[in-house]
């Protein structure tokens, strides 16, 4: 290595790891316990807890593994030393939704119909121009508005017993924006929550504010040439996975990051560490990481 040295990783399970000095800093997995570890830094006492913060949220590192083969969106939060911290649940209500699109059909074929009716055979071009974009007007707005409200609860465990957190969709139509709002169970709301469709189309991002509209972040993919990679290619087999960076302020400071391991799994990493006076709620950090992959259906 050209006497370079390299950085040595220790995990608590025993097994030490040397990694490039480029990596440091960089949180790692053990390949042996799939601990995580952040390179060039030793295992430290556990910090003093943050006074008025709940433990579970009292932290710069959620792991995140979404569970498959269920109706409902349902993910573990483990704590970066793999420990269960968190439960979140989101429903789908499949049947509700399915049912909601077959009024919504049946709506768009009774007003196309009456729309296309007096245009006859002979206005063909008229017939496409006009009917077409009002059919997919009305569906999209009869099947919004028909669809429940799908709320994010995070529960202190699997049980539910002790929900801790809420993230409510403000409303079921939104053609251009869409806005959630993160509150406790007590009802005090911390943030809000909007992404815009426009805004995807060329690289995705959330923008997150107080409960009084002050811009407080914003969550956007990590690249530029990634995003535009993305769509064409799509995720490329797992390759071209979505990741989104935490920036803030006017020089977009970078705080954070929310990252897709590369699994068979859904298992995603939310790392704050770089937020090192905690000055960003985690409450709401781990609530738009939530959102970051239901919300955008990854």
């Amino acid at each position: 290595m050209s006497g370079t040295t390299g950085i040595v990783v220790a995990c608590p399970c025993g097994e030490v790891y040397e990694v490039r000095p480029e990596y440091a800093g960089r949180l790692l997995e053990c390949p042996s316990c799939r601990r995580h570890l952040r390179a060039g830094q030793t295992p430290s006492a556990s910090r003093a807890p943050a006074p008025g913060v709940d433990p579970a949220f009292d932290r710069d590192v959620f792991l995140l593994r979404e569970r498959i083969f269920t109706i409902t969106s349902k993910y573990e939060v483990w704590a970066e030393a793999g420990t269960p911290i968190l439960y979140v649940e989101r429903p789908t209500y499949p049947i509700r939704t399915l049912v909601a699109y077959v009024v919504a059909i049946i709506a768009t074929l009774v007003v196309t119909g009456w729309v296309a009716a007096p245009l006859g055979r002979d206005g063909g071009e008229l017939l496409f121009l006009l009917v077409f974009p009002l059919a997919a007007f009305v569906f999209l707005v009869v099947s919004m508005s028909l669809r429940p409200l799908r709320h994010v609860t995070i529960y202190r465990d699997e049980s539910r017993g002790e929900p801790l957190l809420r993230v409510l969709q403000d409303q079921r139509v939104a053609l251009l924006t869409r806005t959630y709002t993160v509150v406790t169970v007590a009802g005090e709301r911390l943030a809000k929550l909007r992404k815009t469709y426009l805004h995807n189309v060329i690289r995705k991002r959330w923008y997150v504010a107080s409960p009084g509209g002050e811009p407080l972040a914003m969550a956007i993919e990590d690249s530029m040439v990634l995003s535009l990679l993305r769509r064409v290619l799509g995720p490329f087999f797992g390759f071209l996975r979505t990741n989104f960076i935490f920036v803030r302020g006017r020089d977009e400071e970078i705080f954070g990051e929310f990252n897709r391991k590369f699994t068979l799994l859904d298992r995603y990493v939310l790392d704050l560490s770089a937020d090192a006076g905690r000055t960003f709620d985690r409450r709401i950090a781990l609530a738009l990481g939530v959102m970051l992959d239901s919300g955008e259906r990854r």
